[in-house]
């Protein structure tokens, strides 16, 4: 999770150098030094040349009274060549009697060139001759002196740092390209970004299930999953099968609360033909059923205590046997439960092997509630009403304010589960290009409604995707959090669980008048 936010955190401040220095920013600069620098040193000209990697020769991309790209020197027989091969200044007072290509360029350009002083710009990072600065005169008799030739190498240091910077910003495309595909890498390790299928989680609580999800789906432990009816646990099973090692193999669930007891043995472990009265045939158990794979206890807590003695040994030995056998099978499974009962206290009452329960639950995962994670109310609900819409063939618009606003009061005794029927329901009963209003919803919701007086909240026209009703479900929360706790941005942070930092961004971002 640190390390992904590290690397969102590098591409913004990458996206904003590159955005600081566009190309139009560095012509403007480097013509800047080339119109001061004649009047700072007492010159007629002020040639930049810039080297071209891997060509042949440097282009002069600008000087007085040059347009853009005229002149290239050759880096063999020419003064800036030999500055860029040797990374030396050089001062020249008598070019008439030196031969070279600044004869070619006084020709092309008018100029007649009488002295000149070259000086390297130079990498601040590595030392390597990016370009040469070269001063002209065609009439100063005194020449250039060693005193210029320290201040127009003090000058060229400072433009190398303004061309390395333009450089760079060139290349940030690459580099953030790079930090793209590291973050698409991380997301396969980073607990906190698992892939979330069908699991819709914007809540912290969520996503710290989701990240305990992604840490035990390859570790061989045995998991409990604990949390109220209707909170999605055989999915958060489901999804550690199926992001897990054992992926390509079955994934059984059982409800052991919906097996009669003297029928527990046999569902579970098999049985062999003639058996029992009416066992005409051989079965096999689920534990076999499930061989290198997953088998999923959902409700574990219903298990009849009779059947636990032979259920423990198969956890303990990963064997057992069939009912009428005494032929022992091979079990390889990972073992997933569920339960929304207190499973210490069944314990404490009776009901339930201590030795068992040790032996089926290494981590525990706990889903909370619906009423408990608000954030993800409306996500759901949208999620649902497209799905729904798509399954029953039907073009049925969005969410009445009201109905939102209904929607994150209600406290969901049935979670999940009963939003998503309640979509159905609305979805079923409401017109296509039609809005989903709080008088179609079921009697339960609408007397909730009646007796809390649920108020309507305007949206303006068209904010009704995901990510508007995503940021007004956001701005709502802060508003009421720091309603109730006063203004106290501190407790309003831990009611929200963000930071107080994190707060402070999103009133900003918001604009939120607090």
């Amino acid at each position: 999770m640190e390390l992904r936010s590290q690397l969102s955190s590098l591409r913004r401040r990458l996206n904003q150098v590159r955005g600081s220095w566009t190309t139009e920013d560095y012509n403007s600069l480097v013509c800047f030094y080339v119109d001061l620098l004649p009047k700072l040193m007492h010159v007629e000209r002020c040639t930049i040349f810039l080297n071209e990697s891997g060509g042949g020769s440097l282009v002069s991309m600008f000087g007085t009274a040059l347009e853009r790209g005229v002149i290239q020197a050759p880096r063999e027989g020419s003064i800036v060549g030999r500055v860029l091969a040797d990374g030396d200044s050089v001062i020249e007072n008598d070019l008439k009697a030196v031969s070279g290509y600044h004869q070619q360029a006084d020709e092309q350009t008018g100029f007649h060139s009488r002295n000149t002083l070259c000086a390297p710009i130079r990498s601040v990072a590595n030392g390597a001759v990016l370009g040469v600065i070269q001063l002209l005169n065609s009439n100063k008799a005194s020449g250039f002196s060693t005193d210029d030739q320290v201040y127009l190498e003090e000058i060229a240091g400072y433009l190398s740092i303004s061309i390395e910077s333009f450089l760079l910003s060139e290349k940030i495309e690459e580099i953030v390209e790079i930090a793209r595909e590291i973050d698409t890498e991380v997301a396969k390790i980073q607990p906190g970004e698992m892939p979330q299928g069908e699991f819709i989680a914007k809540s912290p609580e969520m996503l710290a299930v989701l990240r305990m999800v992604w840490v035990v789906r390859n570790t061989p432990v045995n998991v409990l999953i604990q949390g109220e009816n209707g909170t999605g646990k055989e999915l958060i099973a489901k999804m550690i099968h199926e992001h897990g090692e054992r992926h390509d193999k079955p994934f059984v669930p059982v409800n052991c609360a919906c097996i009669p007891e003297t029928l527990v043995e046999s569902e579970f472990f098999g049985h062999e033909k003639g058996a029992f009265t009416g066992a005409g045939k051989s079965r096999r158990g689920r534990f076999e059923e499930a061989k290198g794979g997953t088998l999923f206890l959902d409700e574990i807590g219903e298990m009849p205590l009779s059947v636990q003695p032979k259920f423990l040994r198969a956890v303990q030995e990963q064997e057992g046997t069939r009912l009428g056998s005494n032929v022992p099978v091979a079990y390889d499974v990972r073992l997933i439960s569920a339960t929304n009962r207190d499973l210490q206290k069944e314990i404490d009452e009776g009901n339930f092997r201590r030795d068992l329960f040790f032996r089926l639950f290494s981590v525990e995962i706990e889903i909370p509630p619906l009423r408990e994670r608000k954030e993800d109310i409306l996500p759901l609900a949208l999620s649902f009403r497209e799905e729904t819409n798509q399954r029953f063939s039907k073009a049925v618009g969005e969410f009445s304010p009201e109905l939102l606003n209904l929607f994150e009061e209600f406290p969901w005794p049935g979670n999940v589960r009963q939003l998503m029927k309640e979509v159905e329901r609305l979805v079923a009963l409401t017109g296509d290009g039609m809005q989903m209003e709080v008088a179609t919803c079921s009697r339960e919701l609408r007397t909730f409604a009646a007796n809390n007086q649920i108020e309507k909240v305007r949206m303006p026209e068209g904010e009704y995707g995901l990510p508007e009703q995503v940021t007004s479900l956001e701005k709502r929360l802060i508003v009421k959090a720091l309603t109730d706790t006063g203004g106290n941005k501190t407790q309003a942070s831990k009611l929200l669980h963000i930071t107080r930092q994190g707060l402070l961004k999103k009133i900003k971002r918001y604009q939120l008048s607090v």
